[in-house]
């Protein structure tokens, strides 16, 4: 893979299994339109619903943690046997696949963190985010989710696009509050792992995940800035599928 804005410089052709795994308050809904691409394309694509959230919000428990996600997702791939995995996590979904890759690397091609947190070992994501934003999210839950609960964000936040605000706002859900504070424990780097490709939200005006753009430059990650908001999966969907395709 070369380097480029916008995309990346890769072998086209070929088949690949993608499994995306959505950021915080989100679900499978949110890759409607990425996996419809991909799919079109011949590749085979998985988009769990990590427990507690979406279509799996009747079963949000206090005791839901980044464990359980990164379970979620690791249990996804035994079971439906993957190997040769393209593994994609947006957003908060960057702490999940990272967690996940850890246990299984030898069944995975790539690591592709869409927006997303690119964590280290011990980190958890409120510190990856500025102190008063971190404060505001444990206030929101101790007024509005007994303390355990974040209510979710308006898509507005996100900077995303008009014609989505509304549906998007119905349908996320609420995020345990234990996802964003539970460390997460890796073994090694996630480039150790497996390869690591990067993609960037460029109308995201209040992004916290530039700040992992320097570490990629560092490690010569291939790095995408696609030019919309944090959800970009609904922004550029076919802006994102491209860029997904040239990460095989």
């Amino acid at each position: 893979l070369g380097r480029r804005r916008g995309g990346f410089v890769g072998a086209g052709g070929v088949m690949a299994t993608f499994v995306l795994v959505h950021g915080a308050w989100h679900g499978s809904w949110c890759w409607k339109r990425v996996r419809a691409r991909l799919r079109a394309q011949g590749h085979e694509v998985f988009t769990p619903t990590l427990t507690g959230i979406g279509e799996r919000s009747h079963l949000l428990d206090r005791a839901i943690d980044l464990e359980t996600h990164i379970r979620d997702v690791e249990q996804l791939i035994r079971w439906e046997e993957l190997t040769d995995v393209i593994l994609c996590g947006h957003s908060y979904g960057g702490m999940v696949i990272s967690g996940a890759a850890d246990r299984l690397p030898e069944r995975l091609r790539a690591l592709v963190y869409i927006d997303a947190f690119v964590p280290e070992d011990g980190k958890a994501v409120f510190d990856y985010l500025l102190p008063e934003r971190a404060a505001t999210f444990r206030q929101q839950a101790a007024a509005q989710g007994d303390g355990w609960r974040l209510p979710p964000l308006p898509g507005a936040a996100f900077n995303l696009n008009a014609a989505d605000l509304a549906w998007v706002d119905r349908q996320c859900t609420a995020q345990p509050l234990a996802t964003f504070t539970q460390p997460l424990r890796l073994s090694r780097p996630v480039d150790e792992l497996a390869r690591v490709a990067l993609i960037l939200a460029g109308g995201y005006r209040t992004s916290s995940f530039r700040q992992f753009a320097a570490t990629a430059e560092a490690r010569g990650w291939p790095t995408a800035i696609l030019p919309g908001g944090h959800d970009l999966m609904l922004d550029c969907p076919e802006d994102l599928t491209r860029a997904l395709v040239a990460a095989i």
